[in-house]
Protein backbone atom coordinates (compact mmCIF):
# COMPACT_ATOMS: atom_id res chain seq x y z
CA UNK A 1 0.00 0.00 0.00
CA UNK A 2 1.24 3.19 -1.17
CA UNK A 3 0.30 6.38 0.68
CA UNK A 4 1.38 9.00 -1.44
CA UNK A 5 -1.98 10.88 -1.50
CA UNK A 6 -2.84 13.60 0.95
CA UNK A 7 -6.65 15.01 1.56
CA UNK A 8 -6.45 18.33 3.76
CA UNK A 9 -9.26 19.94 5.81
CA UNK A 10 -10.18 23.08 7.15
CA UNK A 11 -11.44 21.22 10.51
CA UNK A 12 -10.30 18.47 12.48
CA UNK A 13 -13.85 17.19 12.66
CA UNK A 14 -14.27 16.96 9.06
CA UNK A 15 -10.51 15.08 9.17
CA UNK A 16 -12.20 12.40 11.62
CA UNK A 17 -15.43 12.23 9.58
CA UNK A 18 -13.88 11.74 6.49
CA UNK A 19 -11.70 9.12 8.17
CA UNK A 20 -14.34 7.02 9.62
CA UNK A 21 -16.27 7.15 5.89
CA UNK A 22 -13.35 5.93 4.27
CA UNK A 23 -12.57 3.50 6.46
CA UNK A 24 -16.33 2.38 6.90
CA UNK A 25 -15.93 2.10 2.70
CA UNK A 26 -13.23 -0.35 3.14
CA UNK A 27 -9.86 2.25 2.31
CA UNK A 28 -6.99 2.19 4.55
CA UNK A 29 -5.99 5.73 5.43
CA UNK A 30 -4.14 7.43 8.24
CA UNK A 31 -4.37 10.42 10.07
CA UNK A 32 -1.12 12.37 10.00
CA UNK A 33 -0.06 16.44 10.52
CA UNK A 34 -0.59 18.57 8.25
CA UNK A 35 2.49 19.25 5.98
CA UNK A 36 3.24 23.11 6.96
CA UNK A 37 3.91 23.37 3.12
CA UNK A 38 0.48 22.54 2.54
CA UNK A 39 -1.73 24.01 4.51
CA UNK A 40 -1.71 26.36 7.63
CA UNK A 41 -5.63 25.35 8.07
CA UNK A 42 -6.03 22.46 10.26
CA UNK A 43 -3.28 20.38 12.23
CA UNK A 44 -4.22 16.89 10.96
CA UNK A 45 -4.69 15.24 6.95
CA UNK A 46 -5.50 11.82 6.03
CA UNK A 47 -3.07 9.44 3.86
CA UNK A 48 -4.34 7.49 1.30
CA UNK A 49 -3.33 5.78 -1.42
CA UNK A 50 -3.03 8.20 -4.44
CA UNK A 51 -4.54 5.43 -7.02
CA UNK A 52 -7.76 5.93 -4.93
CA UNK A 53 -8.64 9.45 -5.19
CA UNK A 54 -11.46 9.73 -7.32
CA UNK A 55 -13.10 7.01 -5.35
CA UNK A 56 -12.08 8.84 -1.52
CA UNK A 57 -13.33 12.20 -3.38
CA UNK A 58 -16.97 10.52 -4.11
CA UNK A 59 -16.93 8.92 -0.83
CA UNK A 60 -16.30 11.93 0.75
CA UNK A 61 -18.97 13.78 -1.97
CA UNK A 62 -21.78 11.23 -0.77
CA UNK A 63 -21.16 11.41 3.03
CA UNK A 64 -21.07 15.28 2.32
CA UNK A 65 -17.83 15.83 4.31
CA UNK A 66 -15.94 18.76 3.38
CA UNK A 67 -11.80 19.06 2.91
CA UNK A 68 -10.02 21.45 1.54
CA UNK A 69 -8.28 19.84 -0.69
CA UNK A 70 -7.67 16.23 -2.42
CA UNK A 71 -3.61 15.64 -3.87
CA UNK A 72 -2.55 12.93 -5.26
CA UNK A 73 0.58 11.92 -7.71
CA UNK A 74 0.01 13.42 -11.27
CA UNK A 75 -1.97 10.92 -13.23
CA UNK A 76 -3.84 9.02 -10.79
CA UNK A 77 -6.59 11.47 -9.32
Amino acid sequence: MSYDGIILFHTTASAIRAENTLVAAGMTVRLIPTPRELSSDCGVALRFDGSQAERARALLAAARVACAAIQAPPGTA
